[in-house]
């Protein structure tokens, strides 16, 4: 017999450009702590780097835990007003 596996939980963050890097590292690092995995949404130039940015702030945050992160990068497709927007989606899994 076989067995399904957990479903995992995840929180989505839609990261802009004026999102504030600290304040994403901790709720990164929150969620992680809750079990959660977390994606990162962003699309333009600004909002991936604040996204990224963010990664090694939540990182210094679970580390004290034990916890090292692992992300796992993919694009995705969303349509606005303005017509179909393509982004990237960062996955940020605790280990």
């Amino acid at each position: 017999m076989q067995t399904q596996p957990d479903a995992v939980s995840e929180k989505e963050f839609r990261v802009k450009s004026t999102t504030p890097p600290p304040e994403l590292g901790s709720a990164i690092a929150h969620a992680i702590k809750a079990d959660y995995q977390v994606v990162l949404k962003a699309v333009g130039a600004g909002a991936i780097n604040q996204a990224v940015k963010s990664i090694p702030i939540a990182q210094s945050f679970v580390s004290s835990f034990g916890t090292n992160l692992t992300e796992e990068i993919t694009f995705f497709r969303s349509k606005s007003p303005e017509g179909e927007l393509l982004g990237i989606a960062i996955r940020v899994m605790g280990s």
